[in-house]
């Protein structure tokens, strides 16, 4: 599987540039690198704005998201994990994630399932009540939004359905970089599958997004890491590591499920 991570600084608030842009940048991505998967960051759609100007340009039930990758999936030839975007659905706001195979599939939808209170985005958005697993060119994989990384039950249990791939689209902030590098490391060494981690990079309302997108093999080891500033970052791997690492080292095995109650 090869994967272009389109690491995006986004506009607050302006819709149709950042569509555009994200546009831009897959088709760079594929005229250039020629991937199979290409990731966006999460909330490119708006970035993070509180209150009723954020509920006017945000998407409804993914639908421009959909209308506007799944032809261009078809065209390009190219799955899109489309990161993660501002929506509304049935009067609440959502952080929702999409999934577009190269037929232009809508394979999965995801809404972000832990909120992050340190900064009052309960406050403003819903959360959701399913996990999602789907298979990209026959590769089983699964998706979790930005401060999910933090939770290391969700991790194990897409894991558990299968899932040899998890991509991570996020806004992470440059101060917690320390956190950001070694919690991906964590997610994919503890798991043993690859991790594709989509940051957002750039400052807005005076944060500074940290950029380091990176993927993960099975081990923990760097694949491919971003600087901080907007880039596509692009590497190649075999998911049949997953199940070499996992038939060599297999702590699956060894698990204990009638001791742990998460």
């Amino acid at each position: 599987m090869k994967v272009s991570i389109i690491q995006m600084s986004m506009r607050v608030l302006e819709r149709d540039w950042n569509f555009d842009h994200a546009e831009e940048l897959i088709r760079r991505a594929v005229r250039e690198n020629a991937p199979d998967v290409v990731v966006l960051p999460e909330m490119w759609n708006t970035a993070f704005s509180a209150g009723s100007d954020l509920s006017q340009v945000c998407d409804h039930d993914l639908k421009q998201v959909r209308s506007r990758f799944s032809p261009l999936a078809r065209e390009l030839n190219v799955n899109i994990v489309a990161g993660s975007v501002s929506n509304e659905r049935g009067g609440k706001l959502y952080n929702s994630a999409c999934v577009i195979d190269r037929h232009g599939a809508c394979v999965a939808e995801y809404d972000k399932t832990h909120l992050f209170s340190p900064m009052g985005e309960s406050d403003d958005f819903a959360s959701g009540n399913h996990l999602a697993t789907f298979t990209l060119d026959g590769v089983r994989c699964g998706i979790v939004i930005c401060y999910e990384v933090r939770f290391p039950e969700l991790w194990r249990t897409l894991a558990l359905r299968g899932a040899e791939v998890i991509f991570h689209p996020a806004q992470w902030t440059a101060e917690r970089q320390y956190h950001w590098e070694t919690l991906t490391a964590a997610r994919a060494i503890e798991n043993q599958l690859f991790v594709v981690s989509c940051n957002a990079c750039g400052e807005r309302g005076g944060t500074v997004f940290g950029g380091s997108s990176r993927a993960l093999d099975p081990w923990g080891e760097l694949l491919a890491v971003g600087g901080p500033d907007e880039e596509i970052v692009t590497c190649e791997f075999d998911v049949a590591r997953v199940r070499e690492v996992r038939s060599g080292f297999n702590v699956f095995h060894d698990r204990r499920p009638d001791l742990y109650r998460l």
